[in-house]
């Protein structure tokens, strides 16, 4: 009996701890590099990638204009993708999980914000820094899920 609920954590317990009910800080000031505090806000914003599902990687910094830019665009996508996409929410300004340290030295090369798309199996659909236009990450999010 155990063995079976160890079994179904691990085959499930991914799931349970991935970001949620992610929103905008309502205070961001998009005129300039202020800083407001956490760009995205929600539960279990320290949770990683979930296996089997398209994740979406997001990493910032509190106090850049662009990212706070990226992050209204997350925030939109993760609305329309919630519960077909992960969502990963890495602040550098914040405390990291160990899971999103090991992704922050796999994708971040100094510049923010950094996007990266996982297809289901793992494969890097896309991964660069800068702003990245939501029709975009849309094609690639369609493309992962239909894998």
């Amino acid at each position: 009996m155990r063995a079976a609920l160890i079994s179904l954590f691990l085959l499930f317990g991914a799931t349970l701890f991935a970001a949620d009910n992610l929103k905008l800080n309502s205070h961001l000031d998009y005129s300039s590099d202020s800083q407001d505090g956490p760009l995205i806000t929600g539960d279990n914003r320290q949770a990683g990638l979930v296996a089997g599902r398209p994740n979406y990687i997001i990493i910032y910094g509190e106090a850049c204009y662009n990212s706070k830019r990226q992050a209204r665009r997350t925030v939109d996508l993760y609305n329309k993708y919630r519960g077909k996409v992960n969502f990963v929410v890495i602040d550098l300004d914040d405390h990291a999980s160990a899971e999103q340290e090991q992704l922050r030295k796999r994708f971040y090369r100094g510049y923010i914000p950094q996007v990266a798309v996982l297809g289901k199996n793992g494969n890097v659909l896309y991964d660069s820094s800068g702003e990245v236009d939501s029709q975009r990450i849309e094609a690639i999010l369609e493309h992962a899920l239909a894998e």
